[in-house]
């Protein structure tokens, strides 16, 4: 997997990812700009086969990436096409709570952030134990293997109790040990998967109190 970076940082600063597989490529997720150099080097890889998103907030410049690396399909649930500013030919709506992007490569909409909002469960990362891409769908926090939920991270509104306990029964039921989240280093390395139900127990039992 390849981190793809602007810097200077432009808006939150967050990154792409380049998930790699004999089946084909996938961008996860687009940083605003895209400049030759890159769009070269992603070609010198195989290009890629689709482009999903985690969320409305890393829309912008989707189009762009599509129509730069061939009219690659961008893949979005249908519940958030609303936020959609630049329509394109490349979009391909889908519908339900799981996407199969490639063989090992699945999309889950576990909702929350936006009601689209979606992981990327790839089961070939963090040495063949599964790895799960959130962009801010689940927040990687500060402290050390906690996580977080909310319904929007710059104005600190939190989700409610119920909402962050459907999230984690979904996440329950995928297997993943690494978070990569949209920042580099919102990383949880190993027993991610177990951080996320603990930080799920917390969240509900502080809301509950």
């Amino acid at each position: 997997m390849i981190s793809i970076g602007v810097s200077p940082a432009i808006g939150i600063g967050q990154r792409a990812l380049l998930v790699l597989s004999s089946h084909g490529n996938v961008l996860w997720d687009c940083v605003p700009v895209l400049d030759r150099k890159t769009r070269d080097r992603i070609l010198e890889l195989g290009g890629i086969k689709a482009i999903c998103l985690s969320h409305p907030h890393f829309y912008t410049g989707m189009v762009e990436w599509s129509e730069a690396l061939g009219g690659v399909p961008i893949l979005l649930p249908q519940a958030d096409l609303a936020y959609v500013t630049r329509t394109s030919e490349h979009i391909r709506p889908w519908l339900g709570d799981r996407y199969e992007v490639l063989p090992g490569i699945t999309l889950h909409r576990l909702g929350g952030h936006f009601e689209g909002s979606c992981v990327l469960e790839w089961e070939a990362g963090a040495e063949q134990n599964g790895a799960l891409l959130v962009g801010d769908t689940i927040q990687v926090v500060p402290a050390k293997g906690w996580v977080s939920f909310m319904y929007s991270f710059p104005n600190l509104i939190p989700l409610p109790a119920r909402e962050v306990r459907r999230i984690a029964s979904r996440v329950a039921d995928i297997r993943f040990d690494r978070i990569y989240g949209a920042w580099k280093e919102k990383v949880i390395s190993s027993k991610a998967r177990e951080s996320v139900a603990r930080s799920a127990e917390r969240y509900i039992r502080r809301l509950e109190s």
